[in-house]
């Protein structure tokens, strides 16, 4: 994607504070009037960045922001489970003159008051990652632009499918899954079963609330509870983490296969060093991106598809250095229909 005009350096990602905001402003000023249009002006609101895949898609809106001359002011819920001041942040943000919106929910359910003021306004809200509960939607007269997001039965399903690969015997397996009742968690999980064979049985399912200590315990439970245990499935890869530490402290490096989803750095690095079968990676930065080329699409007055599926891969040893030299960004080619609808 070309630059559009010359553009400065602005809104470098801001680690140490998880709960702050950020601007491109200045950026996207320079670059709107290098092209000669006022400078579109959006808001997102996304998950905690104390999750690196939540820092990552924050780089994507921040990156696609100065690319296209855009403002985005980003403010992120202060961690994954915030989600009353994730809702107090767009509540805020709403009663301010921003032309689009792009929202990351903690749940399906914790931004709907939000939501429902914008579609009052007729304010154009891309959703992307975690999806706006359906039901509740309707419920409450939210509009929504488009959905942009992994479709996590088909990521477990991958996960699944290698799972099968590897124990070809067959075996028991155990799924480790994040908040208790979380959309996106028991997606992942319903596709894996879906996806492993006869052979392979899922004995266990417990929640591990995202984090890689409490994941860490867990599987050190089941694995005692299941000493003959063939593999993990883990819904995400900083749990996954926690889980690999867990089979290492067994002595069971290798014969206990585990696979995440997510694709952070650090799982590709697990992969590639063995302590990880394999993560099936989405792309958090794609995901930012793309989220902004829908604002773009929606305020020119484009129509936008009802959603769209983000790239997922299927990382293993055997590509663990491509997608190690790729990243954040896909090494594979996929769809993009927001950009085609930007030109």
């Amino acid at each position: 994607m070309a630059a559009v005009g010359a553009i400065a350096a602005a809104g470098a990602l801001a680690l140490g504070s998880c709960g702050s905001g950020g601007s491109t402003e200045a950026a996207a000023a320079n670059g709107a009037q290098a092209a000669g249009r006022a400078p579109q002006n959006y808001a997102a609101v996304i998950k905690g960045l104390d999750n690196p895949f939540f820092q990552t898609m924050k780089q994507g809106i921040d990156d696609q922001a100065k690319t296209s001359g855009a403002t985005v002011t980003v403010q992120a819920a202060n961690s994954i489970t915030d989600t009353t001041g994730q809702a107090d942040k767009l509540n805020g943000l709403a009663g301010q003159d921003f032309s689009c919106y792009i929202v990351n929910p903690i749940s399906g359910t914790n931004l709907i008051q939000g939501l429902a003021k914008l579609s009052m306004m007729n304010k154009p809200v891309v959703n992307i990652d975690s999806p706006v509960d359906p039901t509740a939607a309707k419920s409450a007269n939210v509009k929504l632009a488009t959905y942009v997001g992994t479709d996590n039965r088909e990521a477990g399903k991958m996960a699944g499918q290698r799972m099968t690969t590897v124990l070809p015997s067959g075996g028991d397996v155990a799924a480790i899954g994040g908040i208790a009742g979380d959309v996106t968690s028991g997606a992942r999980i319903e596709g894996f079963t879906q996806g492993v064979g006869k052979n392979v049985k899922v004995v266990q399912t417990v929640a591990a609330d995202w984090d890689r200590q409490t994941a860490l315990t867990a599987a050190t439970n089941v694995l005692r509870a299941h000493p003959n245990l063939a593999g993990f499935f883990v819904a995400n890869d900083d749990m996954g983490l926690g889980v690999a530490r867990a089979v290492a402290d067994a002595g069971k490096t290798g014969k206990v296969k585990v696979i995440s989803v997510d694709g952070i750095k650090d799982a590709l690095q697990a992969v590639k060093a063995g302590t990880l079968e394999a993560t099936v990676a989405q792309y958090p930065y794609t995901i930012g991106q793309m989220g902004v080329e829908a604002c773009q699409a929606a305020t020119s007055g484009k129509t936008l598809p009802a959603s769209v599926a983000a790239p997922v891969e299927l990382v293993t040893k055997d590509t663990a250095d491509k997608a190690l030299a790729s990243t954040p960004k896909p090494f594979g080619p996929y769809q993009d229909p927001y950009k085609t609808l930007t030109k």
